[in-house]
């Protein structure tokens, strides 16, 4: 048929071109007439992605633990709304704090130890985080620094001698405006320090040495002590935590007062293995032990007397005695070491 179209076409171009007209348009008509082929077309080959049992049983794994992870928040989020309502409270605006508050409250325990007892915290804080997936499905890791060991420790120490780079040249650019760091705007680090090994290796998700964390430690403080270290203030701030106060861990007690105007403190439960026991302590005193209204007697031991009185001698003042309201304990129990715990306390 292409045959005969062509034998019928080619005077008529033979014609046109003679006279330079509509060439373009048969010839457009013959290609066409080519590709309307009646002739199968042979499929192009797809390339097969060869993937192996191991890579896809961690591809599986990563994706479940994502899964799993996505679950947990979601009915988190269903649980602090509820507990909001329960309390009274706007979830949208119900915190952290205000959830540790309302499990106290409507779960009282007197356990001990912290971790026994009841509480409601955000998944990524009660599971331990694990890397995302590494590898795309033909075994090909995504990070550029992975054939390091520790992609994210490496990634974080680059960063930072970006940081410092980019401290340099702003420094060499105020220095040839004539333009000098204003000390105002330098960071004051005191009171804090950078974060420990710990947690430093919770926040990168991997297992770094002493001498990798005192690298951190060093390049950080370069970092800090640069005269336009504020620019990166977001930066540094991330990986600091105050230090552990003495006024913020303890609050002494208030004294309060009697009818004839002596200052007295008493705590009560002090606790010390089996026994019980509440201390008072007054001053000004005699400078008299007094154990359910006897002395030292009260004791029988040498050992338990000496012990007392050298609970008195750390006061180091005579006037200021303590008084034993009321004991409770088993024999053979170190009754006197109440007064060394609350010593401590």
């Amino acid at each position: 048929m292409l045959r005969h179209l062509n034998a019928l076409v080619e005077p008529s171009v033979k014609y046109f071109q003679a006279n330079n007209q509509w060439v373009s348009v048969l010839f457009t008509a013959r290609v066409e007439a080519k590709t309307f082929s009646t002739s199968p077309q042979k499929p192009e080959p797809q390339l097969k992605k060869n993937v192996s049992k191991a890579m896809k049983a961690y591809l599986e794994r990563a994706k479940e633990h994502d899964e799993f992870m996505k679950q947990q928040n979601v009915e988190f989020q269903i649980g602090k709304r509820h507990l909001a309502n329960m309390m009274g409270e706007n979830p949208d605006t119900f915190s952290q704090e205000d959830i540790d508050n309302a499990i106290q409250y409507l779960f009282p325990s007197g356990l001990f130890e912290k971790k026994a007892r009841p509480f409601m915290r955000p998944p990524e804080e009660v599971f331990p985080q694990r890397k995302a997936a590494e590898f795309d499905e033909t075994g090909r890791p995504y990070h550029f620094l992975f054939y390091t060991g520790k992609p994210n420790y490496y990634k974080l120490m680059h960063d930072i001698v970006d940081h410092i780079n980019e401290a340099y040249k702003f420094e060499d650019t105020m220095i040839r405006k004539g333009i000098k760091p204003d000390p105002n705007l330098a960071l004051d680090m005191s009171g804090f320090q950078w974060i420990d090994k710990e947690s430093l290796e919770a926040e990168l998700v991997e297992t770094i040495g002493d001498k990798d964390y005192e690298t951190f430690s060093t390049t950080m403080d370069r970092l800090y002590k640069l005269p336009y270290s504020y620019r990166s203030k977001d930066f540094l701030f991330k990986y600091r935590k105050p230090l552990m106060s003495h006024e913020k861990t303890y609050q002494a007690p208030k004294p309060q007062y009697d009818a004839d105007g002596r200052a007295f403190i008493t705590t009560y439960e002090c606790l010390r293995k089996r026994a019980r026991g509440h201390v008072t302590i007054r001053s000004p005193g005699t400078g008299k032990v007094t154990v359910n209204n006897q002395d030292l007697t009260y004791f029988a031991e040498v050992q338990s007397r000496e012990q007392v009185s050298e609970t008195v001698l750390i006061i180091n003042n005579r006037d200021v005695y303590p008084f034993m309201e009321e004991l409770i304990a088993r024999p053979f129990s170190k009754k006197y070491d109440i007064l060394k715990k609350y010593n401590m306390c």
